[in-house]
């Protein structure tokens, strides 16, 4: 069985030799879909160091961008597994990190997880403003609509983007998801959305309850 702490300290310490080669070792023993959510939710607690020694100013922005492509590259490798038995889409969203965030590692994560787990997948990608979300959930009319942010200032953006999706009249076809380290029980209450959650798996359980 994989040694999930060691798997967390390699993603933390960007180690990306020993991060694939513990992945492909993992994959090759047949794990079951659970162990597979497991070790992916290993590998964000070793993003949430990357952050941390980011915050103290150990990582540099280039860490910050080698362990999102390191983390995209370790989804990859358990992709298959999460995605034991999915042939038929269960259900879409569309998703951004909302107007004023760059952030993008972990709406990458979700999303990565998202389409393992059987779902069609828009991605709108950063800095997304209310208006272009709306516009995509008219057009392609998606059972969840998921915000993700990393700043502060994200919280209005998502605000101001359910608020955009009422004036619409598209909030009673949709469900809203939020996501990223300034959300909690009160500012998805606040928002406007039905759920929110700072962890990818548990997201996706969020998601799959909906459909």
């Amino acid at each position: 069985m994989i040694d999930l702490q060691k798997l967390t300290q390699y993603v933390g310490d960007l180690d990306e030799k020993a991060v694939l080669a513990m992945l492909n070792e993992f994959v090759a023993g047949g794990p079951s879909e659970a162990e597979a959510q497991d070790v992916v939710a290993a590998c964000q607690k070793g993003m949430t160091i990357v952050g941390d020694l980011f915050e103290k100013n150990e990582y540099y922005v280039g860490d910050l961008i080698f362990a999102g492509e390191l983390l995209m590259s370790a989804l990859d490798i358990i992709k298959p597994v999460l995605g034991q038995g999915v042939s038929a889409k269960i259900g879409s969203i569309v998703m951004g990190t909302v107007e004023g965030d760059l952030h993008d590692i972990g709406k990458n994560i979700f999303k990565g997880m998202s389409e393992a787990a059987g779902f069609e997948v828009y991605d709108l990608g950063i800095d997304v403003s209310p208006s272009a979300f709306v516009e995509k959930v008219k057009e392609v009319k998606p059972n969840i609509l998921g915000m993700s942010g990393v700043l502060t200032l994200a919280l209005s953006s998502m605000k101001k983007t359910v608020e955009a999706i009422e004036e619409a009249g598209l909030r009673d076809d949709i469900k809203i998801v939020i996501g990223g380290n300034p959300v909690n029980a009160e500012a998805c209450q606040q928002i406007g959305a039905d759920a929110f959650t700072v962890n990818a798996a548990e997201g996706i359980k969020i998601c799959q309850g909906w459909v």
